[in-house]
């Protein structure tokens, strides 16, 4: 299995312009990505344009979706209507969103939804805080067991993508971020928890990626040895040429 680098624009660039001249750089260094399982994942107006300059060495992602299939609601962008335009994945219980009032439960509603749909759910899990007393633990395995509740053992776990993204880790500077050996101990923690409630070979075959202050000069030893299958980038995603170092940072 490839392994996978999603980039996540967030709410930028600011103008069409700026999002155009970015995947173009992109293109530009399509041979590189193509050598993974490369996800761009820009704002929803910008769908439609990714959608056509990375068609052909990254598939395109969303960074939301909603998951009532049955109701009307103004400015609902639907797991239909991004399957339609091309999308394979879309995040789900990103922190931002955690933190505008996203419950476990809406999470695990929109996992659902992006699985019926056929769409990859990258499902966002992570704590605010890493507590001496090691409190975070007991949030990670709420969060991780509620967010993907109702999921079906044996026919949707190894559909899902799991990102660790530590809140208190984002934002910082590559020297202040999460270090291998922590992220060896939290994916083996991850790794646990999906085995108690999917079985050995369903959790098995559900990637970790880590998110979290990733930058070209931290990427390679966040990869080496922690086992996890690759990243999700937020602002390093946003310049082609450190996005590219990243990808081959996983490369090698």
């Amino acid at each position: 299995m490839k392994l996978i680098l999603a980039g996540n624009w967030k709410n930028y660039p600011e103008s069409p312009e700026e999002a155009i001249n970015l995947l173009s750089a992109l293109a530009r260094r399509a041979k590189i990505f193509k050598k993974l399982s490369t996800f761009i994942i820009p704002p929803a107006v910008y769908l439609g344009s990714a959608a056509k300059k990375i068609k052909s060495f990254a598939y395109l992602g969303s960074q939301d979706v909603f998951f009532s299939g049955d109701s009307t609601v103004t400015g609902a962008v639907t797991a239909d209507m991004l399957r339609n335009l091309g999308a394979k994945a879309v995040i789900i219980g990103h922190s931002e969103r955690r933190r505008l009032g996203e419950t476990n439960q809406v999470v695990s509603e929109k996992v659902k939804t992006a699985l019926k749909s056929g769409l990859i759910p990258i499902v966002c899990v992570g704590e605010e805080v890493h507590d001496s007393e090691g409190n975070y633990f007991e949030l990670l395995n709420e969060q991780i067991r509620s967010s993907l509740e109702g999921v079906r053992r044996k026919d949707d776990a190894h559909k899902i993508i799991v990102a660790y993204e530590p809140v208190w880790a984002i934002g910082r500077r590559a020297k202040e971020a999460m270090q291998p050996t922590e992220l060896s101990q939290m994916v083996i923690y991850i790794k646990k928890v999906l085995t108690e409630v999917f079985g050995r070979d369903s959790a098995g075959r559900m990637p970790i990626l880590y998110g979290g202050s990733v930058e070209p000069s931290n990427a390679k030893d966040l990869v080496t040895s922690t086992g996890i299958k690759g990243f999700l980038v937020g602002h390093a995603s946003l310049e082609a040429k450190s996005f590219g170092e990243i990808a081959q940072a996983l490369l090698k």
